[in-house]
């Protein structure tokens, strides 16, 4: 194994971080055969919509994606380019405030971003044009041994408060919403099946909750990315089973999903296919240790990777 990759897995932020190269550190594109893959990942729940928008990239290829699912007018809008070396394409994250300062690949360490959506209409759909202003939060941080010639993987979450203002033809939506910051870069295997769940909601006594659950990827015992924020302060439960896109099984908890709406996207292109699902809808429940939800928004996925 190589320097570091011994003393994993970690989870932080905290002391004993591994002497590895991680975000916003270069990563090299390929390592023990395995190209590196990399994502910035940003979702928004709320009474008027729900939306997720996303950077991605697969060694040498990039894509976007962006999918705003309108809750009042019931209608779901979506697209998934490829993404040019180099190229701006319809999601990007710039600094909150600050004129022509450029394009983020990560969150800023300190201060506000603005996380955006610029997409032109095409054929019979409307122009649509988003803008994030993510707030502050916790974040979770892991960096996970894959197993496979010496490969980790890096990955951090957050729960936010996010101002969306949100124009979809003539229509326009502003809102304040709460939602999910996820980060991620390493090598995983080049075949990844895993579930995965993310929300926000408040429990029955009056509290605020977000959580990113996780099975197939970056779940160890311990010192895994799962995690439950109450009030803004993150724990980590114990390891959780997925019951397809239907329900998701705590220790001491249950949530129970209703889908509102899909996305859905079959790909396979140079070597690369794919296979995902992402429902976003409703939650009851529990989560770990019998907290109540009250009401729950958010996103469940499976997604099949050979990449």
């Amino acid at each position: 194994m190589s320097a570091g990759v011994e003393s994993l897995p970690w989870r932080g932020p905290g002391p004993g971080r591994p002497e590895l190269a991680v975000p916003p550190q270069k990563m090299k594109l390929r390592r023990g055969g395995v190209w590196r893959k990399r994502w910035r990942y940003v979702a928004a729940f709320c009474d008027e919509l729900m939306l997720c928008l996303a950077r991605v990239g697969v060694g040498p290829m990039g894509q976007t994606f962006w999918a705003v699912w309108d809750r009042q007018a019931a209608e779901l809008h979506e697209r998934t380019r490829t993404l040019a070396p180099m190229a701006r394409g319809e999601v990007w994250t710039e600094p909150a405030g600050v004129k022509d300062a450029g394009r983020l690949d990560w969150a800023p360490e300190s201060g506000e971003a603005t996380v955006r959506i610029e997409a032109p209409a095409r054929d019979d759909r409307p122009q649509v044009r988003a803008f994030l202003r993510v707030g502050d939060g916790a974040w979770v941080e892991s960096i996970c041994a894959t197993g496979d010639g010496g490969g980790y993987t890096w990955t951090r979450k957050r729960i936010v408060p996010m101002a969306c203002d949100v124009r979809i033809g003539d229509r326009r939506v502003r809102a304040e919403a709460r939602g999910i910051e996820d980060e991620s870069c390493g090598y995983h295997p080049r075949h990844t099946v895993w579930s995965w769940s993310a929300g926000v909601g408040r429990t029955r006594d009056g509290r605020d909750v977000g959580w990113n659950l996780v099975s197939g990827i970056n779940d160890p015992p311990t010192r895994s990315e799962r995690a439950i924020w109450v009030d803004g302060e993150p724990s980590e439960p114990a390891p959780v089973e997925f019951e397809g896109l239907e329900a998701v099984t705590l220790d001491g908890g249950r949530l129970e999903f209703s889908a509102e709406t899909e996305r859905r996207r079959e790909e396979r292109r140079l070597g690369i296919s794919s296979s995902y699902r992402q429902p976003f809808g409703t939650f009851t429940g529990t989560l770990a240790g019998g907290v109540e939800l009250d009401r729950g928004l958010g996103v469940m996925e499976h997604h099949d990777a050979h990449w």
